[in-house]
């Protein structure tokens, strides 16, 4: 029976200790601990990020987990309704846009790249 690791981790050096010495989104610090997972032989990890409301931030944040290499979010609100609203409403399409954009620019770059024109 195969058993999977499951790590837990937070997006900044801060803890119930010791304030963050930095943002609370430090992309280096995350993919540190990303790779710090990795190389130790866990299958997964799972980082924690936390907002007071569906902004921008949230799906900016998720767009630096995606450049990261991460291909699964999982999130969820205090108030289970409305957040699954709010943010099925004000963060997910940002994220679906700009990675369907990205997703035309590499094909546009592979098809030039492959003496075809951009399209």
């Amino acid at each position: 029976m195969p058993v999977e690791f499951l790590g837990t981790a937070a997006t900044n050096d801060g803890s119930e200790i010791s304030a963050r010495s930095g943002a609370s989104f430090d992309k280096e610090y995350t993919l540190r601990l990303a790779r710090a997972h990795e190389e130790t032989g866990w299958d997964r990890v799972l980082f924690a990020y936390g907002s007071g409301s569906p902004d921008p931030n949230v799906a900016q944040a998720i767009l630096d987990y995606i450049d990261l290499g991460v291909d699964i979010i999982s999130m969820r609100g205090y108030e289970l309704l409305t957040d699954a609203i709010d943010i099925g409403q004000q963060v997910i399409p940002i994220v679906r846009e700009e990675v369907a954009k990205r997703d035309r620019a590499a094909l546009d770059q592979a098809g030039a790249g492959a003496g075809r024109p951009a399209v």
